[in-house]
């Protein structure tokens, strides 16, 4: 069963940096995986991908300061962000294909 759970949200003051984890049931250095971020009543957004092959790539909103990574012996996805910004604030969720987690609640507010 494919399982993904994230881990370390909270709340931020603005400017302020903050790691999140997602621990997978099977060994994500065979996928493609990304984080996407829900504001209440929006869509979801892409955030960031890894390739198999370890190419990343960012959405415009986030270059620069966020990095994913990825720990494959522990199949755990993170997204080290920086620099946040009260927009940041979402429901963050690690995504394979179309299958997610519950998400972490991330909320950048002084």
């Amino acid at each position: 069963q494919v399982q993904l759970v994230e881990a370390g949200g909270g709340l931020v003051q603005p400017g302020g940096p903050l790691r999140l984890s997602c621990a997978a049931s099977f060994p994500i250095s065979s996928y493609a995986m990304n984080w996407v971020r829900q504001v209440p009543g929006k869509g979801f957004e892409w955030v960031p991908t890894i390739l198999r092959g370890g190419l990343t790539s960012y959405a415009d909103s986030v270059k620069g300061r966020f990095t994913i990574s990825r720990d494959n012996a522990k199949n755990t996805l993170y997204l080290q962000m920086s620099s946040l910004k009260p927009e940041d604030t979402a429901v963050y969720y690690c995504t394979k294909d179309l299958i997610r987690g519950q998400g972490t609640q991330v909320t950048v507010s002084s």
